[in-house]
């Protein structure tokens, strides 16, 4: 089989979508192109996938992607509802969501809360910017305290962070990434499709347009100068496919390496560096977000992880048919039960 060619015998160009209509230069580009880059290499097929958005710039960009995959845009801020409705009638499906700051932060914030809180299995992609992109850079829910930009004057309100909002929700998997680093989101991407229940990556990816100074930290030239990772990565694949037995690991020390494994036998491999982070820990997690708000930093990788409780699918009891696939006397009662119940309440 030629090089560049996958396990189903397809190329990379297969898994491309339309072409884009972001500003040239947008980061979101880079997510979707990285998102190609994974789909392509774990062999995800396409008929298997659905993608998911709300609105704003980061919601169109599924168009960019995986075009021969299920898609639908929702309005904005309950593309939560219409992935938890999904995954529930077909639980076969590979989610991948893609919402941004405005549209999980601000009018989605109650619906992203509650997705995490059930557990819905799905990968949930953060394109954040810190602005409204989409309707001329008004500020987010996201945007720096402090921040100026040109025709919104100065934001005086603390801005969210996505990623402490998912841990004390309940999330299992909290990571976060910059559009500029390429390799990094590759080995989180791939990471998060292995996991069982709602896996939350918040991207940092600059809007070349209306948020993109110096002294942002939601800027290309701050990302760069300022990124620190918390773990230096690799990932070692074996499938995409979900459900395998969890397996604990015992704890290590600072310099040493650690591989976390994920549901389908593949591992997510990390080295503690200066900062000492032990992404299994959920209040040194929130101590790191803490450390990293009051003192302005840019930290990446890894930031939590647990074993995976049940999702909404187990808790629910879900036949693993889908939906669309059951006879009509698996999905309704006959005619003697319902009668039956019909005499109980008389």
């Amino acid at each position: 089989m030629p090089a560049d060619v996958n396990k189903l015998g397809l190329k990379r160009e297969a898994y491309k979508g339309s072409p884009s209509t972001l500003c040239p230069g947008c980061g979101h580009d880079s997510i979707s192109n990285k998102i190609i880059d994974v789909a392509h290499e774990v062999g995800l097929p396409m008929y298997n996938v659905i993608k998911l958005s709300g609105i704003g710039c980061s919601s169109k960009t599924p168009a960019y992607f995986l075009g021969s995959s299920h898609s639908f845009n929702s309005v904005h801020g309950r593309m939560p509802s219409v992935a938890t409705g999904a995954m529930l009638a077909n639980q076969d499906l590979v989610a991948i969501a893609v919402s941004g700051d405005g549209d999980t932060g601000s009018i989605g914030l109650g619906q992203y809360k509650h997705l995490i809180r059930r557990n819905v299995p799905m990968v949930y992609i953060i394109e954040n910017n810190g602005v409204y992109g989409l309707t001329k850079g008004q500020f987010s829910a996201t945007s720096d305290e402090g921040q100026k930009v040109k025709y919104y004057g100065l934001n005086e309100l603390p801005s969210l962070d996505l990623c402490m909002e998912a841990i004390t929700a309940g999330c299992t998997f909290v990571a976060r990434s910059f559009s500029g680093d390429a390799e990094q989101m590759r080995t989180l991407l791939k990471a998060a499709l292995s996991h069982r229940g709602t896996a939350v990556l918040d991207i940092v990816s600059p809007c070349v347009t209306f948020n993109n100074a110096a002294d942002s930290n939601k800027s290309y030239p701050y990302g760069k100068a300022n990124e620190q990772r918390l773990h230096d990565y690799d990932f070692i694949p074996v499938g995409y496919v979900q459900g395998r037995d969890e397996i604990t690991v015992d704890p290590y020390a600072d310099g040493e390496a650690i591989s976390v494994e994920m549901h389908d036998g593949s591992f997510i491999r990390l080295k503690k560096l200066d900062h000492g982070h032990d992404p299994r820990k959920r209040n040194e997690a929130l101590n790191v977000l803490e450390q990293a708000r009051v003192e302005n930093l840019f930290l990446t990788g890894l930031i939590y992880y647990e074993e995976p409780r049940p999702t909404l699918i187990d808790t629910l009891h879900i036949t693993p048919t889908p939906l669309s696939h059951l006879q009509g006397d698996k999905l309704r009662p006959s005619a003697a039960k319902l009668d039956e119940l019909m005499k109980s309440f008389a």
